[in-house]
């Protein structure tokens, strides 16, 4: 495993925002739609139910009705999950350019999932926070 990051001012300055291709869905699933552990990007199970974020294609192709359609913005800095700021500081930017976000931990990544039509606007914003972070140094 590659060594993680915990310091604020180091994981904005090496972040590395990366959008991924595509569109994603954020859809409740249902009890009668049996979706493949690999079309699924992600899997919350609620109160009300189980929550996933999938391609827009397997949301079609499962006949899953979406509550939003998102870019997928990928931090590849190998963030530790016990770092304290990087999502508030994320949030905060894109905040400021008047764009929503939905962070995910992974074990390696932070994955920030934006409205779809602002994805060029998110990375701007993204970029922007890291070049500040590095001049800040």
């Amino acid at each position: 495993m590659n060594q993680t990051v915990s310091d604020l001012p180091t994981l904005l300055q090496t972040m590395q925002p990366v959008l991924r291709e595509g569109i994603y869905c954020f859809s409740a699933l249902s009890d009668d739609v049996v979706l493949p552990h690999n079309e699924i990007i992600v899997l919350v199970r609620e109160a009300e139910g189980v929550s996933v974020i999938v391609h827009e294609q397997a949301a079609r192709c499962y006949g899953l009705q979406y509550a939003f359609r998102a870019a997928w913005i990928t931090l590849n800095v190998y963030s530790d999950l016990q770092a304290v700021g990087l999502t508030a500081a994320v949030a905060q930017a894109l905040a400021q350019a008047g764009i929503a976000c939905n962070v995910v931990a992974g074990l390696h990544h932070d994955h920030v999932f934006v409205p779809h039509h602002q994805a060029n606007a998110a990375m701007s914003a993204l970029t922007a926070l890291q070049q500040t972070a590095c001049q800040a140094a």
